[in-house]
């Protein structure tokens, strides 16, 4: 009996600590009002300052419903208290980069392309309401 009471709390799932500060995000932004044109086409992109640690980056995955969109933070998960350390999108459209320590990720869901950082970037809630035009980003 002991052996299973060891056994069972010994397998606990490790979980990871999120590296980057808890900032509550509720955003409201209409894609298709002319300030947004960068993402009214699959594939573009935009910053967007006041939300998150650093500012997201918003980028549209596709047309076709309500998860057409994906908003990481721009802080980067390897160097979280370093506000210089902010990840940009690269030439590429695809590549997202930590100017300080060369960390990069996709931009299609924030995964780590390469090191030193080995965990995604935060990644935020987004619904898009293509009967009001409105996409959430919220936590």
């Amino acid at each position: 009996m002991f052996f299973c009471a060891v056994l069972v709390f010994s397998c606990k799932k490790k979980t990871i600590q999120d590296p980057i500060p808890f900032q509550n995000v509720n955003v409201t932004i209409y894609p298709n009002d002319p300030l947004n044109f960068k993402i009214q086409v699959v594939g573009g992109w935009m910053y967007y300052n006041g939300a998150g640690v650093n500012g997201l980056i918003i980028y549209r995955k596709t047309n076709v419903g309500a998860n057409d969109f994906i908003a990481l933070d721009r802080t980067s998960t390897y160097l979280p208290d370093n506000a210089s350390a902010k990840v940009k999108v690269q030439l590429d459209n695809f590549t997202l980069k930590d100017t300080i320590s060369g960390s990069k990720w996709q931009i299609i869901d924030g995964s780590v392309l390469l090191g030193p950082a080995t965990l995604p970037l935060k990644q935020y809630y987004t619904n898009y309401d293509s009967g009001t035009g409105a996409l959430t980003i919220r936590n």
